[in-house]
């Protein structure tokens, strides 16, 4: 197994951790979680590179980076439902349309058409992981103390810091989320429409 899909398995792993720390009681334990995630998604960005500048691409890698993607994200987006920090329907769009392209890849491979992430798809996921990143910061903002009252040079006292930028990332992913998806599912059409 090359290094890229090391890093992208390791994200399965992250993702155990994250939610673990995340639902746990222990102290600091939603900043613990913040820096799983963030660490998550910093393997995500070096898996892809990797792969790329040494052409170490592989099917395994096509068809799991995407999918180590997704149980990371839909897992924060979920977690955040039962943590009463993201709305129900934003994540049911959410995790509708990540099933939806896992079901079409599925179809596809089984075809044996391998079908790769696409520009539109990867701005999403960033999209998404700066959502989820900013929505951890506000609920561990409180556990930082003075050290977390002064955010990139402004005096925030005791409110939670960029609470309007956590609530427009959020609209921001659902919104890619749902194009993103529509338009994949669109370009794509001939595999699932040929089965009708």
């Amino acid at each position: 197994m090359n290094l890229p899909n090391k890093l992208t398995v390791s994200r399965f792993v992250l993702t155990l951790a994250f939610l673990a720390a995340l639902f746990s009681p222990f102290a600091y334990h939603e900043t613990v979680a913040l820096a799983l995630f963030v660490v998550a998604s910093v393997t995500d960005l070096l898996d892809g590179r990797i792969a790329r500048r040494h052409k170490l691409i592989t099917d395994f890698g096509i068809l799991m980076d995407p999918l180590a993607d997704k149980i990371l994200t839909c897992s924060a987006f979920i977690a955040f439902v039962g943590e009463n920090q993201m709305a129900a329907w934003m994540t049911t769009v959410i995790v509708a349309r990540e099933l939806a392209i896992t079901g079409l890849r599925l179809l596809a491979a089984n075809k044996q058409v391998v079908l790769a992430a696409e520009g539109y798809g990867k701005h999403k996921t960033v999209t998404q992981i700066v959502a989820i990143i900013a929505v951890l910061v506000l609920v561990s903002y409180p556990q930082w103390g003075g050290a977390g009252r002064l955010v990139f040079g402004f005096q925030v006292f005791d409110k939670p810091w960029v609470w309007w930028f956590t609530e427009i990332a959020k609209w921001l992913a659902v919104l890619l989320t749902f194009v993103s998806g529509w338009l994949y599912l669109w370009k794509n059409r001939a595999i699932y429409l040929q089965d009708i």
